[in-house]
């Protein structure tokens, strides 16, 4: 199986997702009224449900837990499309879990997460699965790994010649991405972790291309930033722009991000020019807001493109 030519290579973490959007904020532990939903997650497996859903053949390495949870998560991966084969499974980890407080408009107000099952992603882990790189089109990967396991991806990406793509994952966890900025193909951090990345505030669209253009200059082939409802900018050696967002009802804001990376490697693998693969990122961004899930069951081409249009 590790000889297989993968599409992508998708490496991070798989969670349940805890939604809670409220009437009204409780005061003093007080309770009050609301609406709390469950989804499939992680930023690792969320981007690889979407680049299997777009036609991509991917595999995905992550861990999950040895009960009924991680039997859901990973059915629900599997009948995306996506290779499952090497997820680790444990009952010695709680499963990976992030809670969201939702706004009106659907965005995290704050969040929690448990990640510790992602310790089982440990260098050795990468390295005994060298295979699987060797004839990857491209890793995907999201910093919710160790700085060793990290380190190890980026080895491989760089001893056989893979382009790797990024996700910075947090605020927290960007700051593990720094040391390899010069071995990533493709880098795409919200504003928040784009500052983290640089070290300059970027606060709208102008300040948000001066990040993307000074990451390229440390050695970044591509940067896209996202905005939210300014849309993303974009940068490369030769070019940099602004593609501004699709107008939709927001419903839930959980996974844009990931759906947004997942169309820009699916573009950018099928020889899109940048501009449009950033474009492909967005109307898939669009069509993650307007549904309750963390990933579109029903994405697909034929949407991303109509869309699009």
């Amino acid at each position: 199986m590790g000889n297989r030519a993968w599409d992508a290579l998708v490496i991070g973490a798989s969670a349940f997702d805890i939604k809670v959007k409220a009437a009204e904020w409780p005061e003093a532990g007080g309770p009050v009224h609301g609406h709390i939903r469950l989804s499939v997650g992680g930023v690792g497996r969320n981007i690889a449900e979407n680049l299997a859903r777009l036609e991509l053949d991917v595999a995905l390495f992550s861990a999950i837990s040895a009960d009924a949870f991680g039997d859901h998560l990973l059915a629900v991966t599997a009948n995306a499309g996506v290779d499952v084969s090497q997820v680790l499974r444990t009952g010695e980890f709680r499963p990976g879990s992030y809670l969201a407080f939702l706004n009106d408009s659907g965005e995290p107000r704050w969040t929690i997460d448990d990640m510790g099952i992602m310790y089982l992603l440990s260098p050795s882990y990468i390295v005994d699965r060298r295979s699987w790189f060797r004839d990857a089109r491209a890793v995907v990967m999201d910093a919710n790994l160790s700085p060793l396991a990290i380190q190890a991806v980026v080895t491989l990406c760089r001893r056989y010649g893979v382009p790797l793509c990024v996700d910075p994952t947090t605020t927290l966890l960007a700051e593990r991405v720094t040391p390899h900025l010069a071995h990533i193909w493709l880098l795409t951090p919200n504003a928040a972790e784009a500052e983290v990345l640089c070290g300059r505030p970027v606060r709208h669209a102008d300040e948000a291309l001066e990040a993307a253009r000074e990451l390229v200059a440390r050695g970044v082939r591509t940067v896209v930033i996202t905005l939210g409802e300014e849309g993303a900018v974009y940068a490369t050696a030769e070019e940099y722009g602004r593609v501004p967002a699709v107008d939709v009802e927001v419903v839930d804001q959980t996974g844009v991000g990931d759906a947004l990376t997942a169309a820009t490697v699916f573009g950018l693998l099928n020889d899109f020019p940048v501009d449009e693969a950033v474009r492909l990122g967005v109307s898939a961004a669009a069509l993650t807001l307007t549904c309750a899930e963390t990933v579109r069951s029903d994405l697909s081409l034929d949407s991303l493109y109509d869309r699009l249009l």
